[in-house]
């Protein structure tokens, strides 16, 4: 009657992925969880939770993912469901799709820009992948 699911491992202890400083990834990321980039990734990421671009971050590809908070670099697609904030520091070149943007003075933005607050599900077939490694 009241069946819920079991919290995963990684729910249960609120971790966050991390890609330090001096990290270079050629390559997809796809994570259920929140994560951290402070090194580079050249393809793209996929998210259900937060992305965190670091300072010293760069990413060149897609991403999408729950929220954002870019404070270093990035080029390409961009789709966030609920808030992409973008820090004093960061580049943005591409293209913007959010439910709500936050841009502080002095950031670098030459992206379009389509704020569409009622999405509840981001459009998955940017990012090429087989059926069975959606994140549901």
């Amino acid at each position: 009657m009241f069946d819920k699911n079991p919290k995963s491992y990684t729910d249960l202890l609120g971790k966050t992925n991390r890609i330090v400083e001096g990290t270079t990834i050629h390559g997809d990321i796809l994570s259920p969880a929140d994560f951290r980039l402070d090194g580079h990734l050249v393809g793209n990421f996929q998210s259900k939770g937060k992305i965190v671009i670091g300072p010293a971050g760069s990413i060149k590809g897609d991403i999408i993912c729950k929220n954002a908070d870019i404070e270093g670099r990035f080029e390409g697609k961009i789709q966030v469901i609920e808030i992409l904030n973008i820090k004093s520091k960061a580049s943005i070149h591409g293209e913007v799709i959010c439910g709500k943007l936050s841009v502080e003075p002095g950031a670098e933005f030459s992206a379009t820009c389509v704020m569409k607050p009622n999405v509840k599900t981001p459009i998955t077939n940017d990012i090429q992948q087989r059926p069975e490694e959606k994140i549901q």
